[in-house]
Parts: C-alpha cells; sequence; structure tokens
C-alpha cells in the first residue's frame, strides 16, 4: 500500500510536546523540587491541550475527534480482533485508541487546571489559590496529586498498547508520528492547516495570557507585615 500523510505538523508536534512537559513535570516536582518551573510548564501543558480540544474540531480529517470516537458496539467489536496479527490497520486511531486519547487528553486537563488553585505552601502559588476557601484548595490538591497518579497509569497502558502494536501487529506507529505518513489504502489528508493552526496557537496564547495574568484576584495582604 502506498504511504500517504494521515498525521498534520500540528498533531505531531502536540504529542511530542506533550510528552516533553509530562516528562518535565514529572522531573521538576519529583526530582529537582523546581516548582516555579513546574507551574510555568503546567500552563503551557494546559495551553497544549486547550490547542488540540480545538484542534479536534477543527484539524484535517484524522486529528478530528469525529473520526476516531466510535460507540460501544465498534470497539468491542475491534477488540475482538486484538489477538490477530494481520487485523485491518487504521489509517488514523483505532476504535480502542481513539477513547485512550480522550481519557489522557482529560486526565492532563483536571491536572493543569487543579493546579490553578493550589500552591506549595512556601511562595509559588497558582494564579487562582486566592479566589477559592482553604477546603476547596485541598479538594484541588487532592485531584492535582491523585490525577497524576491515574495518569501515570493510563501512561503505562499507553505505552504498553504502543510496545504491542509495534512488536505483535508490526504496526509502525512511532514512525508513523514522528514523519506523519503511513501504508494505507485510506485517503491521505492534502495538507496541515498551518494557518488555521498559526491562528488557534494565537488565540490559545491569548486566552491563557488573560486567564494567568489578567483574570486571577489579587493576592491577599496579611495585614501583619506591616506592623
Amino acid at each position: 500500500m502506498e504511504k500517504r500523510l494521515i498525521w498534520d505538523i500540528p498533531t505531531r508536534l502536540f504529542h511530542w510536546l506533550l510528552v516533553a512537559c509530562i516528562l518535565a513535570q514529572y522531573l521538576t516536582a519529583e526530582v529537582f523540587d523546581a516548582i516555579d518551573w513546574h507551574f510555568k510548564i503546567g500552563y503551557f501543558t494546559l495551553g497544549l491541550i486547550f490547542f488540540r480540544l480545538m484542534w479536534g474540531f477543527a484539524g484535517p480529517t484524522y486529528a478530528r475527534f469525529s473520526q476516531f470516537l466510535h460507540g460501544p458496539g465498534t470497539v468491542l467489536t475491534y477488540a475482538k480482533t486484538l489477538p490477530s496479527r494481520h487485523s485491518p490497520e487504521h489509517a488514523g486511531h483505532n476504535p480502542m485508541g481513539g477513547w485512550m486519547v480522550m481519557v489522557l487528553l482529560g486526565l492532563v486537563a483536571l491536572q493543569g487546571i487543579s493546579g490553578l488553585f493550589i500552591g506549595d505552601d512556601i511562595i509559588n502559588n497558582g494564579p487562582y489559590y486566592d479566589a477559592v476557601s482553604d477546603a476547596t484548595r485541598d479538594t484541588m490538591n487532592a485531584i492535582h496529586h491523585t490525577a497524576f497518579n491515574v495518569l501515570l497509569a493510563a501512561i503505562a497502558l499507553h505505552v504498553a498498547a504502543v510496545v504491542f502494536y509495534v512488536r505483535y501487529k508490526k504496526q509502525l506507529l512511532i514512525a508513523a508520528m514522528l514523519h506523519g505518513k503511513k501504508p494505507t489504502a485510506e485517503p491521505g489528508i492534502s495538507s496541515s492547516r498551518l494557518l488555521l493552526a498559526l491562528i488557534l496557537i494565537i488565540a490559545v496564547i491569548s486566552l491563557m495570557y488573560y486567564a494567568i495574568e489578567i483574570a486571577p484576584p489579587a493576592p491577599a495582604v496579611d495585614a501583619d507585615m506591616y506592623y
């Protein structure tokens, strides 16, 4: 079969930037104790998620949620083909992989949003730390840490699935996410819609700047500091 362009440039960049961000988030929180960088990278990661959500409606064919999100019947039918080495390869995400994408996006989004409301009890606080009560901060802190543990489990499952497809089914998923092309009888995409991607990136940057720098309430002032 002819190799056709399936994964557009913005989708590929999103994928590998998200991988880098999650690794950096783990290192800054668990290894180097660089919480200031942890917050900054978290804002960038949340912006990535917002972009991918918009790209899921506006991007090329195989980036769209409508192309790879299927009902339970389709997912179950596909699951029955897993033991076969020669089951048909999907040009885009397969029915199970499509839902794993949504799980990962949801968990990372939950991480990023909850991080806006918590702090390190020293100097670094999320932009909405002062907008909520102590009880809400405690809840967001619990969500932040629990979601991260669930995210690690989901990532492990995702990596295991990729290894399974590469080694057992001989489907070169990693290579396709690097150069964008897959051997398929299905039609490829004609372009990566880079101009549209640039417009959406500018929109996301504007949204994140407003949400992080303009919209948050001013930090509470400790009256004791004046005495």
